[in-house]
């Protein structure tokens, strides 16, 4: 299919009751000429596609799945689609509750205080179909939309273990003498089937409310922008709504206001949090030319800026998206619990039938009450939905917990993959450094005036764009020297710049433009010289009149929690490798500071590949942390790729895991959070898998043998609702794991 007229889109769905249903909207829409893709996302209620807008429209979407009685919602281009729907949902299944409970309590008691009366037993029939009519006419509607195409899901489960126990006891109301004749005592379970419906539909408001909190994230992202901004209209202020703010506006933020989209700032000066952004507590700066970010909060002066990039286009924008695309991807560990919820529906309405048999076939008439009884209770335990939201739900809220901390993973795929890492390859320069030089020893002659000097310096590195004349014109800055006017300003590249001072010709540069120059080293100069290229510092001379005068030691800081995160990997027993281009002196070093387990140096981009593709081969699960550009050809190779960016300036389609920041630690915790989700699908599965397995034959009856008792289905229904929420529960846990 033509990439270029693909478009892709997100559409809440309704009327989803497990992961069959969504299983049977997927493979619906995927049918359709012109879907490229499709998958839903049973926790969030939504569906994702990717369509061929020319062959296929949302509307036809929409007429499909409503032949299984699945409702997608065509909404607005807004971000509230999705919740809107499901408030709607939890307030229709709140009146639902409410209502069955009210009608199925009085049920129960007549059921347990004056079941010998037989006239009671017309008045339940009457209550009980008033609950199933009024309140669980969907689980019947919906059943029977799905036997029509010949389809099963929790609905029909639902429908058969209610309708079922409320004909037999309609029956017995009406017809008594019949089972009497038969030698056998015609009793009625109208409380089991309104105590199954209002149980089932409670079980479903408390999962719709705790799906909703897994999509805290999202919503916290969203919050961060303010619903109307002030543009500035010629000579007027105007609030207007964000919505229809473009690229190009000029805007006004006051003190305490959130900056609404991305741009360049104007006029004025503030200082502005960028934590939410960054992750850094400190306030920033921001001056005429300076860029500032939607969902930062100004927070001193007013100032204007123009709009450069609006919704989707923004920083924030992409971080929303970024983490909805993760959100809405399925993890491999998904696809065996899917596979299995396909199925699972046929096959408990088969244990239900065989169950039914083997009492009638065993006991023979007397016991026609267990067989129905132990069918309406195995249709009543069986739960697909804690399948269908295991792994889902686990992964939305692992997502959303590494977007609050700076770690935004591109896929669920992701997730499960940096869970197995063994081997962490990180690149030196900006990865395990700062990525910029500093000033870190200064080596003066002894007789030279330092004062005067340091000025002229500074005003010659003033005029030069070299990263090592900025890393001594800001040392300069921070200890307050001023700048001189100069002339014959030449600037030779690779080597240095010669400019005159007030009269002197002040030569700063590497040893190839002093020796070119004519300047010497005096003997104690010589001495120190020789012991900073041991200690492997980046040297810049500074000398006039034949002699240098100063001598910079320049260094690449190693990064202040490199060290802490090095040390975090190890105690997951995970190995940590220096992949750089840097020689094997600055590696080696490098390398030795942290702790390292192997460094290789002087490697081209095509070399760290090769390195990390054998990696791979010995079996290793190889993880290659670098800053998304420079290091593609190794990212691309790495089972995981992990971009480091500088607070705003990220590139999110660059590799499976973004770091917002270029804190190493975030590479350690990005794992621990892996870890800790991987977990809890695991735990969630597990739980699912045992519940049914555990729950169904029970339900059957196999205990009656040994024990003489059968599951109440009330208990069954109860038992079937607390499981998805039990799920849901556990993945909630992980909005409070620390790293």
């Amino acid at each position: 299919m033509n990439n270029k007229i693909l478009k892709s889109a997100e559409f809440p769905v309704s009327g989803m009751s497990c992961a069959t249903c969504a299983t049977t909207v997927e493979s619906t829409l995927k049918s359709l000429n012109g879907v490229d893709s499709a998958s839903v996302n049973f926790a969030t209620k939504t569906v994702q596609i990717n369509y061929n807008s020319e062959v296929v429209t949302p509307f036809d979407f929409k007429k499909a799945i409503e032949a299984f009685g699945y409702n997608l919602i065509i909404a607005s281009d807004s971000e509230n689609s999705v919740e809107i729907e499901q408030n709607k949902e939890i307030i229709k299944l709140t009146r639902n509750v409410i209502g069955s409970f009210a009608l199925s309590i009085p049920v129960f008691a007549m059921a347990m205080f004056f079941h010998h009366y037989a006239n009671f037993n017309w008045i339940m029939m009457f209550l009980t179909l008033s609950v199933l009519l009024f309140f669980g006419n969907t689980f019947f509607v919906n059943a029977y939309k799905q036997i029509k195409h010949f389809k099963v899901n929790m609905d029909t489960l639902v429908a058969l273990s209610t309708g079922i126990s409320f004909i037999f006891s309609a029956f017995n109301t009406i017809y008594p003498q019949w089972l009497i004749s038969k030698g056998v005592e015609p009793h009625v379970y109208f409380e089991s089937a309104a105590i199954i419906i209002s149980f089932i539909l409670t079980g479903k408001l408390l999962e719709s409310k705790s799906s909703l909190k897994t999509m805290s994230a999202v919503k916290k992202l969203v919050g961060l922008q303010p619903k109307t901004i002030t543009i500035i209209d010629g000579e007027e202020e105007r609030e207007i709504d964000l919505q229809v703010a473009e690229s190009g506006m000029f805007i006004k933020v006051r003190p305490g206001e959130r900056i609404p989209v991305d741009g360049i700032l104007v006029s004025g000066q503030s200082f502005v949090d960028e934590s939410t952004i960054t992750g850094e507590p400190i306030p920033n700066e921001k001056i005429k030319g300076e860029k500032v970010f939607a969902g930062t909060v100004n927070q001193s002066g007013s100032f204007v800026f123009e709009a450069t990039g609006v919704g989707n286009d923004s920083v924030l924008g992409q971080i929303i998206k970024a983490v909805k695309q993760a959100q809405g991807t399925k993890a491999p560990i998904q696809h065996l619990a899917d596979k299995i919820a396909g199925i699972f529906v046929p096959i408990v309405v088969a244990i239900a039938i065989l169950s039914f048999a083997l009492w009638i076939l065993i006991g023979g008439m007397p016991y026609i009450t267990h067989a129905i009884m132990s069918v309406v209770t195995v249709l009543v335990i069986a739960c697909p939905c804690a399948l269908g939201l295991a792994t889902p739900t686990a992964i939305m809220v692992g997502v959303g917990k590494g977007a609050e901390n700076g770690i935004l993973v591109r896929y669920a795929t992701s997730i499960e993959n940096a869970e197995k890492i063994s081997v962490v390859v990180f690149d030196k320069t900006g990865t395990l450094t700062e990525g910029k030089p500093e000033v870190e020893k200064i080596i003066w002659e002894r007789d030279c005036d330092k004062i005067e000097f340091l000025i002229n310096v500074q005003s010659v590195e003033a005029s030069s764009e070299h990263p090592l004349a900025k890393a001594i014109t800001n040392y300069y800055k921070d200890n307050g020297a001023k700048i001189l006017k100069i002339e014959n300003f030449n600037n030779y590249a690779g080597q240095g710049v010669i400019a005159d001072v007030l009269s002197n010709q002040i030569i700063v540069g590497n040893i190839n433009l002093i020796d070119k120059s004519g300047l010497k080293l005096s003997e104690y100069l010589k001495n120190e010289n020789d012991k900073l290229l041991n200690e492997n510092y980046t040297l810049v001379y500074a000398g006039s009149e034949k002699k240098v005068n100063v001598i910079f030691a320049l260094t690449d800081k190693i990064k202040s929690n490199a060290i802490k995160a090095i040390t975090m990997l190890k105690e997951m027993g995970i190995k940590t490798i220096l992949l750089t281009g840097d020689n094997i002196q600055t590696a080696r070093i490098v390398s030795e500071k942290l702790g390292l387990d192997a460094f290789e140096a002087a490697l081209l981009p095509a070399q760290k590949a090769e390195y990390i593709a054998k990696l791979k081969k010995a079996g290793e699960v190889v993880a290659m942390v670098g800053d998304g550009i420079n290091d593609a050809q190794a990212l691309s190779e790495a089972n995981i790729s992990m971009a480091m960016g500088k607070g705003s300036d990220i590139a999110i389609d660059v590799a499976d895991i973004t770091l917002v920041t270029s804190d190493p630690i975030k590479v350690a915790q990005a794992i621990k959070l892996s870890k800790f989700t991987i977990k809890a699908v695991k735990q969630n599965l597990f739980w699912a898998f045992v519940y049914n397995v555990v729950g169904i034959p029970i339900a059957a009856g196999v205990l009656f043998p040994f024990f003489g008792c059968l599951l109440n289905p009330m208990i069954a229904g109860a038992a079937m609702a607390l499981s998805s929420v039990s799920v849901i529960t556990n993945s909630l846990r992980l909005r409070y794991v620390k790293f």
